[in-house]
């Protein structure tokens, strides 16, 4: 599919979407990346585009060549990407909204879970690889360098003067498990010191956290821009996100919580479009492709705990496994996650509103 065609679904959408979508990004068969001006149309055999949580930009930016050159030996073809990086609930709307994209990766399960209730994503997802899964990572904390304020847990960014960043919920998948680690961790406090887990101790334990909060940011990627730029003392955000900055060269200290949730990144190929595209094979191939030793090194490179075991093994020193981790299952499972923090009256919106 020619750019130009796509780009007819836009009437209507807003100004600012249209703008992202018409700036997507294509990838070639190398590594040489230009931007594609509105009306332009990618030189390839086939078209691939990706709709992405920010977080996985950067990885993905070494594995579509890879998988571009991989498919060419197999099939002939030259492969092209359009792709577009947003905060992973903006990136979920989009596809809902219009934007065809053929494959996305998203910050959590229950965005991908939107585009199965809107008919574009088949509910048997979850059957590739992982449980539908390509990455996995852990909340954590990142400070200054020398950490000067002396973090050492999540109870630390409650004390006066601690200047605290994450994203917000409503835009950012990552904010979302930023939310469920803090939440998880005050449930596991409430355990350790009354025997059961304490809903109302939870609540009170993101209240005093919030209540240090700077800014809410629209991504995981704002966030972090904005704590680059000098906002907040401390950044709660994925492991990743921090490792791969340090790889960068920028000065950070990592601090994983005592209590943490284990974050599980999925993909999906959205066969709506695939279908209509004649891109199905391909978007299929990609997803089994980032499965491979290949790919999920690259994530690792990135700073992801790697899905692929082996892969994982290699790179399990990097990646201490924290005393109280937990799964969003601790939780009961994104259903009640979604129902008892996020509804229009859940916790989130309660400690919002400060009631």
């Amino acid at each position: 599919m020619k750019l130009f065609k796509r780009s007819r679904q836009l009437h209507g959408w807003p100004a600012a979407l249209m703008l992202a979508i018409l700036a997507l990004t294509v990838v070639g068969c190398g590594s040489e990346k230009t931007d594609t001006a509105a009306g332009a149309e990618p030189q390839g055999d086939l078209t691939l585009v990706v709709g992405a949580y920010s977080v996985a930009k950067d990885a993905m930016g070494d594995i579509l060549p890879l998988f571009a050159a991989k498919w060419k030996a197999d099939t002939g073809q030259t492969i092209v990407f359009q792709q577009s990086y947003e905060a992973s609930g903006t990136q979920a709307r989009a596809i809902v909204g219009g934007f065809e994209a053929d494959v996305t990766l998203l910050a959590m399960q229950g965005d991908v879970e939107k585009l199965v209730k809107a008919g574009l994503v088949e509910p048997t997802w979850k059957d590739r690889g992982e449980n539908g899964m390509v990455t996995r990572s852990v909340v954590a904390l990142g400070t200054r360098e020398g950490n000067p304020k002396g973090i050492k847990d999540f109870s630390d960014l409650a004390k006066p003067g601690v200047k605290v960043l994450y994203p917000n919920p409503k835009t950012s998948g990552g904010a979302q498990w930023d939310i469920n680690a803090i939440y998880g961790a005050g449930l596991k406090r409430s355990e350790e010191q009354e025997g059961v887990k304490d809903p109302a101790a939870a609540k009170a334990f993101l209240e005093s956290i919030h209540a240090n909060v700077e800014s809410l940011d629209k991504s995981g990627r704002a966030s972090m821009a904005a704590f680059e730029y000098g906002v907040g003392d401390v950044i709660v955000t994925y492991e990743n996100e921090l490792l791969a900055r340090i790889a960068q060269g920028i000065k950070y200290e990592v601090i994983i919580p005592k209590d943490t949730i284990l974050i599980e990144n999925p993909a999906a190929v959205v066969a709506k479009y695939a279908d209509e595209h004649g891109t199905r094979k391909a978007s299929e191939a990609l997803l089994d492709y980032l499965l491979t030793p290949e790919a999920q090194e690259i994530f690792a490179k990135y700073g992801f705990r790697p899905v692929n075991k082996e892969v994982y093994a290699a790179n399990e020193s990097h990646y201490p496994i924290p005393a109280g981790l937990f799964d969003i299952n601790y939780l009961g499972g994104w259903d009640e996650v979604r129902s008892t923090l996020y509804s229009k009256r859940g916790i989130w919106y309660q400690v919002l509103a400060g009631i």
